[in-house]
């Protein structure tokens, strides 16, 4: 091949690339009052373009041959937007006027059978396709639950609703309901009866409740008009996916946008016997049986929480901890809930990791013998137990979508996609939310927050977005531990030791009084930045209704509360929270 040609071929490749990885392109020379026309539109219209000035550039003569070639075009301005050749100043400005050029930017091109595709039907995905479809989109949802090793699965809805936050705080309150009992008697409460606890009565109601929220959500998408379908869906190429239903019928689908709100699935261990014998909070808050006698492997809030009501149930519960609990979270806070599970009742096998699971025994439960190592020595333990718990984090559900067909990029360690600050990922028309995203939340309510926003952008001409500074949450643990803001730690490491001021206190909720039971095992403290008048960066609260506690804090935070603005509100008396507005003594005292 004569060597001119390969140049021109290189030249070709490198004009399409720039044409289809820039969501608008402008071809210009520097002096061109017709190009300074389209430049301008442009900034008025707030839309970011690439502009390659062909005076400016060594073989600018040759682009404009090439572009002559490739559109029939010779002259400047040349005009492409999501790589569909607009032309010159005329062309674009008629297109503006005409309405065409903000379809294209919409990505709106009648190409696609859908303007957004949605791979994800949990908080953030149906979040951001009821909004998109309440502003006038074409959109469709695709949400499949891979069955888990034992064969669970689920309906529409993520996680959350399904396997998360809302079985999860009604089984809390199963086992609230059983100190609320004890403590009864205290309070002149007679019942003679011994009280036990009907697990199938629990699992039926709890899980009859959460079908009704199935239901609802797909009666929502229906009303909004978006097409909600039950397959696996897979990129094939960077605007097509295939589906995959139950019955592995494929069926393709065109997107001018896409989201991904994949969300995440629990971690398995990876030694011999995990996920035959083992099961995760996916199995269960459906478990057709009482655990019975449980190991809860991990000290993830999920081992906490599950093996803290599981106790609350009267179960025999130990929590078997490699490092430390809580990663991530405040330690002093993480130390005190993990004390008074200690106190009540659950075992904790400290700096160990399990190496075999052998079952002994069928049965629902059955007899399991776990084998587990000392991390700090070569000790080897047995035990037996109904029901082993594996609670060591999650995993990003982005490996089996197909991403490598789009050039998405991934963090190639834990699965996770880093995004913009507008949830965009490398591949401008593929944005993601949730979960999966890198160094962000794992929480419903920002995957909520972040999906109505990006729909806002992407097709209301809002500019808000979503903010993942203090984020309040609260682990909902025997003794609940609500947070916003920094761990003290991190304050720490942040502002240094001698800028910032730690105001704390243990307290006795007044309603523990009468029945004499955790006296001063509930405790608040507040993290305050020196350098900035005292400003509250750290809220932590250990104690009862924690997350009703949290979320007014949380609030005053965002409107950036100082210490003497607490100080100077009055508190609500008798109650928990208004230890907050009477916090005097500081850690640096003593």
């Amino acid at each position: 091949m004569p060597p001119i040609d390969t140049g021109k071929n290189e030249l070709k490749t490198r004009i399409q690339e720039l044409i289809d990885t820039n969501q608008v392109i402008v071809f210009s020379k520097s002096y061109c009052p017709y190009c300074v026309k389209v430049k301008d539109l442009f900034k008025e219209l707030k839309v970011e373009c690439k502009v390659v000035e062909l005076d400016l550039i060594e073989d600018g003569t040759n682009y404009q041959e090439m572009l002559l070639e490739m559109t029939g075009q010779k002259t400047v301005p040349n005009v492409f937007i999501s790589k569909t050749h607009v032309g010159g100043c005329d062309k674009t400005l008629q297109a503006h006027k005409d309405g065409s050029l903000q379809q294209l930017l919409n990505g709106e091109n009648e190409a696609y059978d859908y303007d957004l595709i949605v791979i994800g039907g949990g908080s953030g995905g149906l979040a951001c396709s009821k909004e998109a479809a309440n502003l006038g989109k074409k959109v469709m949802v695709l949400d499949y639950v891979v069955p888990t090793p034992k064969g669970t699965t689920w309906g529409l809805g993520g996680t959350c609703v399904n396997v998360g936050c809302i079985p999860k705080k009604l089984m809390h309150q199963t086992a609230m309901l059983a100190t609320a009992m004890q403590d009864a008697r205290k309070f002149g409460w007679e019942f003679d009866e011994t009280v036990k606890h009907n697990w199938e009565t629990m699992k039926t109601a709890v899980n009859n409740y959460i079908g009704s929220l199935n239901w609802g959500y797909r009666v929502a998408l229906r009303d909004k008009n978006v097409n909600y379908v039950n397959a696996y869906a897979e990129f094939i190429e960077p605007h097509k996916i295939k589906a995959t239903n139950k019955r592995g019928k494929e069926t393709f689908y065109t997107a001018a946008k896409f989201v991904l709100a994949t969300g995440e699935r629990p971690r398995y261990l990876g030694i011999p016997g995990d996920k035959e014998y083992c099961i995760t909070s996916d199995d269960l808050f459906s478990l057709p049986y009482c655990p019975g006698k449980t190991l809860v492997i991990g000290a993830s809030y999920v081992a906490l929480e599950c093996g803290g009501f599981l106790a609350g149930l009267g179960l025999d519960v130990t929590v078997m901890v490699r490092s430390i609990l809580l990663r991530g979270f405040d330690q002093d806070m993480a130390n005190r809930a993990g004390e008074h599970m200690e106190e009540h009742g659950v075992k904790f096998l400290r700096k160990y990791v399990p190496t075999k699971i052998e079952e002994l025994e069928a049965g629902t439960p059955g007899r399991l013998k776990v084998t587990a190592k000392s991390t700090e020595s070569d000790e080897v333990i047995e035990g037996e137990y109904n029901t082993v718990l594996i609670a060591v984090g999650r995993d990003a559900c982005t490996d089996k979508i197909g991403l490598d067909k789009t050039g998405v990029k991934v963090n190639p360690k834990n699965g996770k996609i880093p995004v913009n600050d507008e949830e965009q990922t490398n591949v401008p028309h593929i944005y993601a939310i949730g979960d999966i995203l890198e160094g962000k939340w794992e929480l419903t309510p920002v995957a909520i927050q972040a999906g109505k926003l990006l729909a806002r952008r992407l097709y209301g001409g809002s500019t808000v977005k979503c903010d993942y500074i203090n984020v309040p949450t609260t682990v909902f643990t025997p003794l609940e531990y609500g947070s916003c803001g920094l761990s003290e730690e991190k304050a720490i490491e942040l502002y240094g030791q001698d800028n910032i001021e730690v105001y704390h206190s243990l307290f006795w909720p007044l309603e523990f009084t009468v029945p004499g039971r955790d006296n001063n095992r509930c405790y608040g403290k507040l993290i305050c930045n020196r350098l900035d008048n005292d400003r509250v960066i750290g809220f932590h609260y250990l104690g009862p209704n924690a997350g009703e506690v949290t979320q007014g804090f949380g609030a005053a935070m965002k409107c950036g509360a100082t210490k003497e603005q607490l100080d100077g509100t009055i508190g609500i008396h008798p109650t928990c929270a208004e230890i907050f507005t009477t916090l005097d003594v500081t850690k640096s005292s003593g």
